[in-house]
């Protein structure tokens, strides 16, 4: 019988892994596989035909995949059936606080310092409105630069007006 990593997780009492019960179990289910099996999530987005970055936001939790995108990253983190549905549920999305770690919360200081910069350039470029994050893109990469590699976050997002009414 092939041991999945679900199989060892669920015998170690780490987590049961027969019935998934919620979307949270699904996502540390794939963190532990992910980690175990050596994936990247650039090779799931290939799998599954989207970016790294919207395909690992789902992978996380934040976004609901297709049937077709649920099997596949099921296939390829050794998910049990019962996860399938909970791939394909609606998340609640941003439900944490404000997050310890420091990478996440550096981004949460560059918001925090400079939001009201962008807030003001954005209503002096476009007007008043908001920068949707449905309609939005997100691109992650590195820079090469002589002082050492920088990381660009590059954040586009439709541009939605306030309507009189």
């Amino acid at each position: 019988m092939r041991r999945s990593i679900a199989n060892v997780l669920e015998g170690s009492g780490i987590i049961s892994v027969e019935v998934m019960k919620s979307r949270e179990d699904v996502t540390n289910l794939i963190l532990a596989t992910k980690v175990q099996k050596g994936v990247t999530w650039k090779s799931v987005a290939e799998k599954i035909g989207k970016s790294k970055e919207w395909t690992t936001a789902a992978c996380l939790g934040q976004m609901t995949m297709t049937k077709q995108q649920a099997e596949k990253v099921a296939e390829i983190f050794d998910l049990p059936e019962s996860a399938l549905l909970w791939l394909q549920t609606v998340p609640q999305k941003g439900t944490s606080g404000i997050s310890s770690d420091p990478l996440l919360y550096r981004l949460h200081e560059v918001i925090s310092v400079y939001g009201p910069t962008i807030k003001e350039l954005i209503v002096e470029e476009f007007g008043d409105g908001i920068m949707s994050a449905i309609d939005f893109n997100l691109t992650v990469a590195r820079e090469k630069n002589e002082q050492g590699d920088r990381v660009s976050l590059v954040l586009s997002g439709k541009f939605l007006p306030y309507k009189d009414f």
